[in-house]
């Protein structure tokens, strides 16, 4: 099963436009702050307008979507905004984003955007954001409904970007629904697979497992997980979990969910270095729809990945940033979909 040009630029085509439906609601609110960024002076000249000071707190600079996330949202402040960036690494500690957003308060930020590294604590960001003033944006990682809940009651100017990962399982089993056998490769009448998650108690990571495993069931296949551990979101892990699934369980697995595709792309390695044949012997499905898995989709090894529209997100969250710092009410959660991104799908000729 091979892409065709013409199927991959399909794809992204429709990803773009779906973006485009995301971002119609601030168009208007866009289009008013770049009309009145650059004013003309008695001679002619055009001179634009200093944009606002924006702090933004990334739970983790070495994660590989984060870092196409990060840079989308650089650019596009500044670019579209004139805004100032200062732009920190959290390196995966909470303390030291707290250290951070306290930072960006007393710096005089006029915005604050935060990739939590906990979304269970969440809640006390936002309050010292809100007690200064500063209009604040949680993104990619979406604190839970009580706490937006919170937000809007107390008439908090706090929102938040992010997707639903109980989405991007469901693609994932769905993916794995359109092989032949529906996974069941060794036709025994159970598809036996392997879960290899992000970070441990992340909703995230365990929403796409758990919802990966009901799509299966909903396609009316009974399925077995014989191995579960967490990749930590990244290559080198991704892969040491599935050598030790391999070691363990051999030929018996036959699909394995990679929380991202990071882990997928560790994992196909791990696969070809035991012997197996992507694609054949074993399915492997991850998200984000990087690169380098995309390329790994149209050589057979990875049998599909899950679009993370980081550029529409990024465009989002900072469309609502300034949104509240002008002075308007946002929601307090905006969500962006996941697109499959399979050689067998509808973006195939």
């Amino acid at each position: 099963m091979k892409w065709s040009k013409k199927g991959i630029l399909t794809a992204f085509f429709i990803a773009g436009t779906i973006f485009l439906l995301h971002g119609c609601t601030f168009s208007k609110k866009q289009k008013e702050v770049n009309e009145t960024q650059a004013k003309e002076t008695e001679s002619g000249q055009v001179l634009e307008e200093k944009g606002p000071k924006i702090g933004v707190s990334i739970y983790r600079y070495d994660d590989t979507f984060m870092k196409l996330y990060r840079a989308e949202l650089k650019q596009y402040l500044e670019e579209t905004y004139h805004a100032e960036v200062i732009m920190r690494n959290a390196g995966g500690n909470q303390d030291i984003q707290n250290q951070q957003v306290s930072q960006f308060i007393a710096d005089g930020c006029q915005g604050i955007i935060v990739n939590p590294v906990n979304t269970s604590v969440a809640g006390k960001l936002a309050d010292a954001a809100s007690q200064a003033k500063i209009p604040l944006v949680f993104i990619n990682r979406v604190p839970n409904e009580t706490e937006q809940q919170r937000w809007k009651s107390s008439q908090m100017a706090i929102s938040s970007v992010g997707t639903d990962s109980r989405q991007a399982g469901t693609y994932q089993g769905e993916i794995i629904l359109e092989t032949p056998q529906k996974g069941d490769i060794n036709k025994d009448g159970v598809v036996s697979c392997v879960l290899l998650k992000g970070e441990p108690g992340n909703e995230d990571s365990d929403y796409r497992s758990e919802y990966a495993i009901k799509a299966l069931v909903k396609g009316g296949v009974k399925t077995e997980t014989l191995y579960t551990a967490n990749g930590d979101w990244s290559m080198e892990t991704g892969k040491k979990q599935a050598q030790e699934a391999f070691s363990q369980y051999g030929k018996q697995i036959e699909v394995m969910f990679c929380g991202n595709d990071a882990i997928a792309m560790g994992a196909m390695e791990a696969a070809k270095e035991a012997g197996y044949q992507p694609g054949k012997d074993i399915y492997l499905v991850g998200v984000d729809a990087l690169l380098e898995t995309v390329q790994a989709i149209k050589a057979g090894d990875i049998e599909g990945t899950v679009l993370n529209d980081h550029e529409g997100q990024a465009k989002l969250a900072a469309d609502t940033l300034i949104q509240m710092i002008s002075g308007e009410e946002a929601e307090t959660k905006y969500m962006v979909d996941y697109i499959k991104i399979t050689t067998v799908n509808k973006f195939e000729e």
